[in-house]
């Protein structure tokens, strides 16, 4: 710091006195004041909180208390790497951390931010958690009826489908990961189908083992990516694949120009096409394997053969008869 701004400080330290246990100060060159600052656990918390702030009037050779707490919320510290010197040990962890929370953009990063419930509420409405130093995933489990992107709530995904409504199961996931992995299907997969096509209607949604159990026809829960992030009784992930999974259907739209579409346009993980007039199944994980597979009828009314395309070759696909047929759950 200066000669000069140290001098400044050493004015206000001469009339407040010892500066332990302060942890930023601010300086007011034109108003002639100095602002101490004191936070409730500055080192170990990415957004630490304002206890008490001390204002020295320098001109006025006089002192200013403010303590925070009930009744008076206490401000919290955003973005703590621009006050910590490249040396300090934490100082990489609370960059990163600093640097994933502006890409939300929840806030304008160059004012003072928001109160740390409205946070603590904006970051729960993206499943999302303060960790340590880290966003995380949400640990919790949520009402049913708390939004899931921006059109569904997380019972439109648990209560859906022909087999839900024929046995009305108690469908609800254990896990808060698959709460957290509808989430990402429904921002980054459905939201934009729904931005682009018109509002969508879901045909099956996550399955737990006991409606799985219900639905008729052959189905593949280990591969599906319909049972979320469940275990099994093993403690093992039902489907490897993690991610969740869901059909829709656009009405009145051909469902093949939707997964083109798709596949141009979003980067799921797979999607399975079922024909002009059937819904489609698409799922989000963490694999990201963008693949694209045609089930394909035969002569058999009831068998369908499965191809894999490249986004490539998909993009000229052409599908082969009026006729065809999916699982609709």
């Amino acid at each position: 710091m200066p000669a000069v701004l140290r001098v400044y400080v050493g004015c206000g330290s001469i009339l407040y006195g010892d500066l332990d246990g302060i942890d930023l100060v601010k300086i007011h060159i034109r108003s002639g004041k100095l602002s101490l600052m004191k936070f409730d656990d500055f080192d170990g918390q990415p957004i630490p909180l304002m206890t008490e702030r001390i204002k020295i009037r320098l001109r006025d050779q006089d002192i200013d208390f403010f303590v925070y707490g009930s009744p008076h919320e206490p401000p919290p510290l955003y973005f703590k790497s621009r006050y910590l010197n490249e040396d300090h040990h934490m100082f990489e962890q609370q960059s990163r951390f600093d640097e994933d929370l502006e890409a939300l953009s929840l806030f304008d990063p160059d004012g003072f931010g928001l109160p740390l419930q409205q946070l603590q509420q904006a970051l729960a409405s993206r499943r999302l958690e303060v960790s340590d130093y880290a966003l995380a995933p949400s640990s919790t489990i949520p009402s049913l009826d708390e939004p899931c992107g921006a059109h569904f709530t997380f019972r439109h995904f648990i209560e859906c489908g022909e087999t839900w409504e024929r046995t009305r199961l108690h469908n609800v996931p254990q896990q808060a990961a698959t709460f957290n992995a509808l989430h990402a299907l429904a921002t980054n997969i459905l939201d934009p189908v729904i931005d682009y096509f018109g509002m969508i209607r879901l045909t099956y949604g996550f399955a737990s083992a006991a409606l799985a159990k219900e639905i008729p026809g052959r189905i593949a829960p280990h591969l599906d990516q319909h049972a979320g992030h469940e275990l099994n009784r093993a403690g093992k992930p039902i489907c490897s694949r993690l991610g969740a999974a869901v059909d829709f259907l656009v009405e009145d739209e051909d469902m093949v120009e939707v997964a083109k579409w798709m596949t141009a346009n979003i980067p799921f993980d797979r999607l399975y096409v079922y024909g002009p007039d059937r819904p489609i199944h698409i799922s989000y994980g963490p694999e990201g394997a963008h693949q694209v597979v045609v089930m394909s009828p035969t002569a058999t009314p009831a068998q369908l053969v499965p191809k894999a395309l490249t986004p490539d070759k998909f993009a000229s696909f052409k599908w082969p008869t009026a006729t065809s047929n999916s699982l609709l759950g």
